[in-house]
């Protein structure tokens, strides 16, 4: 059970020259939790969006002197996203036509209740969430990627795990650690599904991919004419966020030029577009990752001390997947079916050599290395198991995973190396820790220890 997101990140515009019908709209939205801002005329109205974002503005068809309606393009202009509710006491077809034809997302009469508000609100705020969802998932079909199991075996991971699900109720800003290719990218869209934003957008920055100039526009956004080719104004992955989480991943690559600008994001929730001297603010939930050391690239000069500091409220550790053993096959297995489903194969398991390949070889990749192997070997299979074979050349002749040098039963050696020789032994002919701890006569704890020994 997670908490709800509050109704106070919406932000709504009342514009209505009576400001009795202000006030009374304010109450009733105020009480659902919305902050609101009145106005009772055009210039107040161009001003209040000149200077803030709003979510919805309620825009009353006759104001004095002037048309709401003729109003009503100019408010979209300054606000793309905003979304505009009319209502009128002169309620008509035609009006409530000519209302839709000019941008009008619904239309309320005069005199309205605040049931019929709130109806209008749920119908937006449900709108919204439709749009992110379809977005999200066409992100994740041009991906082209199977779903991550996040469950383990592995104590290592269960902790974070533990830690994640802590975490994700909570506001504070989230340091990812580990290395390529270990899942950073799926525990950070695991915390926003399991967090109070997760109706909202979940927008990921590369920030390796591109220059400062671009990477500066891709986060914040930019004005027409802000550099060469800023043919038209552009809103931010910030702005793009708003209500959700911003996860920007290989925070480690970073220019310096942009870092003061995310420090000012993370602690005054503000920021300016490209070429726009006006502050907006922002009201997201920044998830971090990165594989490189923070700490090291402070002491370089590469990376501000204040920013490394904001980012590491709560810091978690990936173990990469050497450290993972019992999860291995299983993420295997998941990476099988989907691509044999992709390629229109029955393929049901891997054959014991290919299993023991698995186990013996070291992962440098981790789990991005591992898809990729399942991939190629599903493409090359010719029965219903993969074989040796199948799996890239460098992982048919591995050498032992923790074993010594023909340690054996009544060798000169010490007792702890043949019990070494012995748990790496039973480690690499078992699929599990749990299996290899039950045969050793250990518990599965002790076992995770020695093994990390034997590896270090």
């Amino acid at each position: 059970m997670q908490p709800k997101k509050p109704n106070g990140s919406m932000r709504l515009l009342i514009i209505d020259d009576e400001e009795n019908i202000r006030r009374a709209t304010a109450v009733a939205l105020e009480g659902m939790g919305y902050e609101t801002a009145g106005v009772g005329n055009r210039a107040a109205a161009v001003k209040q969006l000149e200077n803030r974002d709003f979510d919805v503005a309620f825009l009353d068809l006759k104001l004095d002197g002037e048309s709401g309606l003729d109003l009503l393009p100019e408010l979209l202009k300054l606000n793309p996203r905003l979304e505009v509710v009319v209502f009128t006491a002169y309620a008509s077809v035609e009006t409530a036509v000519e209302a839709m034809r000019r941008g009008a997302t619904d239309y309320i009469p005069k005199p309205f209740t605040p049931e019929q508000i709130r109806r209008v609100l749920g119908k937006i705020i449900e709108a919204r969430k439709l749009r992110l969802r379809v977005a999200e998932l066409e992100s994740r079909l041009s991906a082209d990627s199977p779903a991550t199991d996040l469950t383990s075996s592995e104590p290592a991971m269960q902790k974070v795990i533990e830690m994640a699900s802590k975490a994700a109720a909570t506001p504070a800003t989230i340091l990812l650690l580990g290395e390529s290719g270990t899942g950073k990218t799926v525990l950070a869209r695991a915390l926003h599904a399991n967090s109070p934003q997760q109706d909202n957008a979940f927008v990921t920055v590369n920030c390796p991919s591109l220059s400062r100039e671009l990477l500066e526009s891709e986060l914040f956004g930019h004005v027409k004419g802000a550099f060469t080719g800023a043919s038209g104004d552009t809103f931010g992955k910030v702005a793009l966020a708003e209500g959700g989480t911003l996860f920007l991943d290989e925070i480690g690559e970073m220019p310096l030029e942009i870092q003061p600008k995310l420090l000012r994001l993370l602690q005054e929730k503000e920021y300016e577009r490209v070429g726009e001297a006006k502050t907006r603010r922002a009201s997201v939930r920044v998830i971090a990752a990165t594989n490189r050391s923070l700490e090291q690239a402070v002491a370089e000069g590469r990376f501000r001390e204040d920013l490394f500091y904001r980012l590491n409220v709560i810091s978690i550790q990936m173990p990469p997947l050497r450290e993972r053993l019992a999860d291995l096959l299983p993420a295997a297995v998941n990476y099988l079916r989907f691509f044999a489903g992709q390629c229109g194969k029955r393929i049901t398991g891997f054959y014991p050599e290919a299993q023991r390949a698995f186990r013996q070889h070291t992962w440098p990749g981790n789990l991005r290395e591992l898809r990729n192997a399942v991939e190629r070997a599903v493409i090359l299979a010719g029965v219903e198991e993969i074989e040796l074979a199948d799996l890239p050349e460098k992982l048919w002749e591995q050498p032992p995973a923790t074993g010594a040098h023909g340690v054996h039963v009544g060798a000169r050696v010490s007792l702890e190396e043949l019990e070494n020789e012995h748990i790496g032994r039973v480690i690499e002919q078992t699929a599990t820790l749990e299996e290899a701890a039950r045969i050793l006569g250990i518990d599965q704890a002790t076992l995770y220890r020695r093994r990390k020994k034997l590896s270090a």
